[in-house]
């Protein structure tokens, strides 16, 4: 582990971290330019490599014996593909923990559970809401039937709670998640997004730069937050604005890759889906369930068209569908579902990204957790 350790530690020597700049405002939105916050760079003649871990739902039935165990093998997942595939980067997709299942108030001890195999092994990450990491406690029925109430282990740790116990029962906001998790230090990419987007928080841009240049820019990774939990499931008019402005700002003439990440599939994602088997132009191993789409869909994907450097779209949500498919002039994809926890028994893995420098390329494959790799495609916009 000492060797990893230290080969991890080298990549982590390379990113850079640069001065804080004013926001711009471009009228009811704010534009924070990517060079304002930490700064990821590719290593001279490798790719940049980034693992998506979807779907993981920490703390599931966590009063349960069944629940914690499911956790553990959710760990167990992300360190064997980590070690495998050895990234740069790790973003979590969205559902990191089932708040809805976790009876105390500070959620963030089992955001730190699922955020622990990266943190470990000094890889440094970014997250995007899904929607059920702010979602509030549902009372199982089972604990008032014979079988009573649970004896709950409630944490002594209360800094993001108040009382004298951590048994709140409210859950943990997206805006304390969010604060919890860039105060891990150096290793956090997350942001907390423009207020004017509130109650919807992690939207945010960073920056992939040259090997050769902090300043210059390989590839520009979008984070939308998708809803669901404490609101509705929708990305908001006011955030394909908001996506309008910061991409004509940072990249006003389409020069440079763009890649997007959110939780819950849009509508469009129905239009492209396989029906049955999983043909060509589409890529993937399993598709055994229906889109569960946004409730309603405001403007974010006509934005996305209207660019010709987006690459793609990473979305998890559905446990069941793992595919890649063309839409228009870019790809609409699924990660694969990653966590023990959640609904469906399909075998646990993770998508992999593959950005190349010069020439930009950016190639995506499915690790499992049994070391096996399928589904390797090249996303062409």
């Amino acid at each position: 582990m000492e060797g990893q350790n230290g080969k991890q530690n080298k990549k982590f020597s390379l990113l850079k971290i640069v001065l804080l700049l004013p926001l711009i405002r471009f009228g009811s939105v704010v534009v924070a330019k990517p060079r304002t916050a930490k700064n990821l760079q590719v290593q001279k003649g490798l790719p940049f490599k980034i693992a998506l871990f979807a779907d993981l739902h920490f703390g599931e039935d966590a009063w349960t014996k069944w629940g914690p165990l499911q956790d553990v093998h959710s760990t167990k997942v992300m360190s064997s593909i980590l070690d495998q595939d050895k990234p740069d980067f790790v973003i979590y997709l969205g559902d990191v923990i089932t708040a809805n299942n976790i009876p105390i108030a500070n959620a963030s001890l089992y955001w730190d559970q699922a955020l622990s195999s990266a943190k470990n092994r000094c890889i440094p990450w970014a997250i995007v809401f899904g929607n059920h990491d702010d979602a509030q406690f549902t009372w199982p029925l089972e604990w008032f039937s014979d079988s009573g109430i649970p004896p709950l282990k409630c944490s002594s740790d209360i800094s993001l709670s108040s009382g004298e116990d951590n048994c709140g029962f409210m859950g943990t906001t997206r805006l304390q998640l969010i604060n919890h998790d860039i105060g891990s230090k150096t290793l956090s990419f997350s942001q907390k997004g423009p207020k004017n987007l509130w109650p919807s928080v992690s939207n945010y841009v960073l920056k992939i730069s040259s090997s050769d240049d902090s300043e210059s820019p390989v590839a520009y990774l979008y984070f939308l937050d998708s809803g669901g939990g404490s609101y509705p499931e929708v990305i908001s008019s006011a955030q394909a604005k908001w996506f309008n402005s910061t991409s004509m700002e940072i990249n006003p003439d389409s020069r440079v890759p763009e890649i997007i990440f959110w939780h819950i599939p849009s509508r469009a994602y129905k239009t492209v889906a396989p029906s049955g088997e999983i043909d060509k132009p589409c890529v993937g191993s399993i598709n055994k369930e229906t889109v569960a789409p946004q409730e309603a869909e405001y403007g974010i994907m006509n934005a996305l068209e209207a660019r010709s450097s987006v690459q793609a779209v990473f979305v998890g949500h559905n446990h069941g569908l793992d595919w890649c498919c063309p839409c228009k002039k870019f790809w609409l994809c699924f990660a694969r579902h990653t966590g023990y926890g959640g609904y469906g028994n399909w075998a646990r893995g993770a998508r992999i990204l593959e950005i190349t420098e010069q020439p930009f390329s950016l190639k995506s494959w499915i690790t499992m957790e049994d070391g096996s790799v399928h589904s390797h495609v090249s996303l062409k916009s």
